[in-house]
């Protein structure tokens, strides 16, 4: 029944998808003069990019080589192109609408060439969009923040945390792009690192391929590099993910906890989506926390930021997530404020602080066109 869920789902997303470019190249016909070749080309161009993607990720499960990869690079940039083409596209076709019924423009007396310039500019704009979203993911920030918590930490008065979350290693986010990371989290000399989630894209094999683990294993921090896995890491196979990452430095919690230099604990959740790739079962908060001395500061990761009331009614003092990337593209960002009680950033309920990051690479398209990729910087107080 799950599965057949699930086969439900990815068909209806197909569908669209297919309409969506079918709708981009009959939009795209219209402009190009009767008898040009460039309506072939048009047709056979965007039919290729589109199933570039699809293809590529599953080609890549069989081999991973230059072609595989050339697929998913040009498949990856054509989702990001068709978003802001269909945005622009429906906006004309919006107006044309309404001028047909209140008839608000002039007449033109070369419609034709009028068409041209809007197709020269929909292109042009959707161009600029995608280069600087793409140029954008190369440029990560550092977000600091300061905290504090009602707490005594034993020997330790503060405590300096460096986050990131949403790498997504794989084909487009690779070993130059990890390394420009390492380097921004280690010049920040952090006590510890902690990653919630979706370090691994959905196939592992370019980042064994690539030997990107070598990279990962230069993260420093004084007392150690933590994570937990996120949804990606189940899409692609979990243990071999856990494996790969174990053996590469970091340290993943799995439904555990680890008091570490006798003054604070660092809590990990598994994923939420363990029941639907391996039909295991997360372990309740209240059940990972029992036993532990709540006189001592709590950290919790949990990769995807639902049901926050639960961290404050377990008296944790400080959540990490990720997972929304806060839309990555606009206007999607307008969808996950709907979907997530916290999209992105900073919020406390009751004593309990919530950080979401928006992530530091990036699912899908390379591209960023919300907010800039981060990396967070918390120096947490410990007041009592």
């Amino acid at each position: 029944m799950k599965n057949f869920g699930f086969i439900i789902f990815f068909s209806i997303v197909l569908v669209l998808y297919a309409l969506i470019n079918y709708y981009i190249i009959r939009r795209g016909l219209s402009v190009i003069p009767q008898g040009s070749s460039l309506k072939m080309w048009l047709i056979f161009g965007v039919s290729f990019m589109a199933v570039a993607f699809i293809a590529g990720r599953f080609l890549e499960r069989v081999s991973v080589n230059w072609f595989t990869a050339t697929l998913i690079w040009v498949g990856s940039f054509w989702l990001g192109i068709m978003v802001y083409l269909l945005l622009q596209l429906v906006l004309i076709d919006l107006v044309r609408l309404l001028n047909m019924i209140f008839g608000f423009l002039p007449v033109l007396s070369d419609p034709e060439k009028i068409r041209k310039i809007i197709g020269i500019t929909v292109i042009s704009i959707t161009g600029f969009i995608v280069l600087a979203g793409h140029i954008n993911t190369w440029l990560p920030v550092v977000r600091n923040i300061e905290l504090e918590v009602d707490k005594g930490g034993g020997k330790m008065k503060e405590l300096h945390i460096v986050a990131f979350s949403d790498v997504h290693l794989g084909t487009t986010i690779e070993k130059r792009h990890l390394s420009i990371i390492v380097n921004k989290v280690n010049a920040l000399k952090p006590d510890v690192i902690l990653i919630p989630g979706d370090i691994i894209d959905e196939d592992i094999t370019p980042v064994i391929n690539n030997n990107v683990g070598d990279i990962l294993t230069q993260l420093k921090a004084k007392y150690g590099v933590f994570a937990v896995t996120g949804n990606h890491e189940y899409i692609g196979g979990v243990m071999a993910s856990k494996k790969y990452l174990a053996e590469h430095g970091v340290e993943l919690l799995n439904d555990t906890a680890q008091l570490i230099n006798n003054s604070f604990y660092v809590v990990g959740r598994e994923d939420l989506t363990i029941k639907q790739f391996t039909n295991g079962k997360r372990k309740e908060l209240s059940e990972i926390m029992m036993g532990l001395d709540h006189s001592k500061p709590v950290i919790l990761m949990d990769h995807q930021p639902f049901k926050l009331e639960v961290a404050e009614q377990n008296g944790v003092d400080l959540q990490l997530s990720g997972h929304t990337h806060h839309g990555q593209l606009w206007p999607f960002n307008f969808i996950t404020n709907l979907v997530y009680e916290l999209s992105w950033g900073y919020k406390k309920k009751g004593n309990t602080h919530f950080y979401v990051s928006s992530g530091i690479g990036g699912w899908g398209p390379p591209i960023r066109t919300v907010n800039r990729p981060e990396i967070v910087s918390i120096k947490l107080k410990f007041t009592k």
